[in-house]
């Protein structure tokens, strides 16, 4: 019998003033049986990030054709890809022709230094790709505020954000490996 993934529910209200988004958004979160909790806050925090009310997740680690969070337009066309990790060249180039922006989302330091380091020059050409590290202490904090029912604030300004629980406050420096110049279509 196959472990099924364990639901979360998130309560989150972003204050991006890098972008003029305020919203509060209700979530619910499939954890996968292979996720721990540091990588399924990695994607609460990737969804912080580049939230907009068309946001949400997907069936991630269950589908290979989809993306850990997108966002699609009303006639059905993906504007926003975000994978986490270090998806490979092929994944990636497929995402940035289907989609306007591509976000991928890496953590754990050396592991994803040696993957930059070997695609970098590759995934350069694409113009609707941006890569964003989470270093490993802003994960390891992350991960110790999961909880099955969670109330949290995100505050982004000047790039910098604020993860906050209410017991529990945890500031992140995302590195900016790579910039999308433009936006296809």
């Amino acid at each position: 019998m196959a472990i099924k993934s364990t639901i979360f529910k998130a309560e989150i209200a972003i204050t991006d003033m890098d972008r003029n988004y305020y919203q509060d958004h209700q979530l619910t979160i499939a954890r996968h049986p292979s996720e721990n909790d540091e990588r399924m806050m990695v994607r609460l925090l990737a969804f912080a990030l580049n939230a907009s009310e068309m946001m949400q997740f997907t069936k991630g680690l269950s589908s290979e054709d989809e993306p850990e969070i997108w966002q699609k337009s009303l006639s059905g066309e993906i504007e926003v890809w975000i994978d986490l990790g270090q998806p490979d060249e092929k994944r990636i180039r497929k995402a940035c022709g289907r989609a306007r922006r591509v976000v991928i989302c890496t953590y754990q330091h050396r592991s994803s230094s040696v993957w930059w380091e070997q695609y970098r020059s590759k995934l350069e050409r694409f113009d609707n790709l941006e890569v964003v590290h989470i270093p490993d202490e802003s994960v390891v904090a992350l991960g110790t505020m999961a909880q099955r029912s969670m109330r949290l604030q995100c505050t982004i300004q000047d790039s910098q954000l604020w993860f906050s629980n209410g017991d529990q406050a945890i500031e992140i420096m995302p590195e900016i490996w790579k910039r999308a110049t433009r936006v296809n279509r």
